[in-house]
């Protein structure tokens, strides 16, 4: 296909700290935010793929006292995001869902041997569920491999080609937050973008028809201004379960509300796909199966 590149809208479902006057969120609708405007003449040159980046969805760490700002959410939605994988349309020319981990871009906390091997559990773990057959597989990490549509796109580096369905595309330093929302850096741990198809007019494509646009891959990213640890605070393979998730095409469900009394944070129910980071959790839950398999039990028929 051709298309032109564009920057779409990010949908962010939180609720401003100011909002909260009691235990419950009082506003559960999303907040909508545009990316910073670019000029991507240079992006359409060098290349003529038709793909668009549709939208974002970012996992904060829910610790006001830490990070200045608390997080609320509430997202009781059919844990389905509105973008999904097409069965026969995938660029690596398989339904079987292919992932990567870009080692060029480490955290500074961790070896790259330890990180890459808890990215690779966490998509071991949606692997085995049991509803599902992804026929899950990872491509080698290779040093000449540039990553990283969107890091491209705003100026980071990176490639506007094809590598993998999932692209776990590195630690990025906290001026990559900062340029998609006012003070990201701070509080969003990991973020997951959707890059969806177009059509030759730049148009999103939905080729099957199941009123979902069709997704060419995904990119995640981890935010290299938190500390992040194997198996301890602030866990790699935890967020990386939750991203993966997203690249999965699972959104984010639950609730949280913070207890006055002692400042706790309370999630209802506990899941994986919070909006929020509530301490290690590297097994999924019902909620969250039950969103996997409404998206993969009938893959690749779809």
């Amino acid at each position: 296909m051709a298309g032109s590149i564009a920057m779409l809208l990010i949908a962010i479902a939180c609720e401003k700290e100011s909002d909260v006057q009691s235990l419950q969120p009082v506003d559960d609708s999303p907040l909508f935010m545009k990316l910073p405007v670019h000029d991507h003449s240079n992006a359409r040159a060098a290349t003529n793929t038709g793909y668009a980046v549709f939208s974002a969805d970012y996992f904060t760490s829910g610790e006001s006292g830490q990070i200045g700002r608390t997080i609320y959410f509430k997202d009781v939605g059919n844990k389905q995001l509105t973008e999904d994988f097409v069965p026969g349309l995938s660029l690596d020319s398989t339904d079987n869902v292919s992932y990567y981990i870009d080692e060029t871009r480490p955290s500074d906390d961790l070896p790259v041997a330890v990180s890459s091997s808890a990215i690779s559990r966490a998509m071991q773990t949606w692997d085995d569920v049991i509803c599902s057959d992804l026929g899950m597989f990872r491509i080698p990490s290779q040093p000449g491999i540039a990553t990283g549509f969107v890091s491209e796109l705003l100026g980071f580096g990176g490639s506007f080609d094809y590598v993998a369905d999932v692209v776990h595309a590195g630690w990025m330093p906290g001026a990559f937050y900062d340029s998609i929302t006012p003070e990201g850096s701070t509080f969003i741990l990991g973020i997951t973008f959707t890059i969806i198809f177009t059509d030759d007019d730049g148009n999103p494509v939905d080729l099957d028809n199941n009123n979902k646009l069709d997704v060419a891959w995904r990119e995640i990213y981890y935010n290299d201004a938190f500390e992040w640890a194997d198996g301890a605070h602030y866990d790699v393979e935890t967020v990386a379960l939750h991203e993966a998730g997203h690249g999965l095409s699972q959104d984010h469900f639950g609730q949280a509300f913070r207890n006055l009394s002692n400042n706790s944070l309370h999630f209802a129910p506990r899941a994986v796909m919070n909006a929020a980071y509530s301490g290690i959790q590297t097994e999924i839950n019902e909620s969250d199966k039950a969103g996997h398999c409404s998206n993969w039990a009938s893959w690749p028929i779809n």
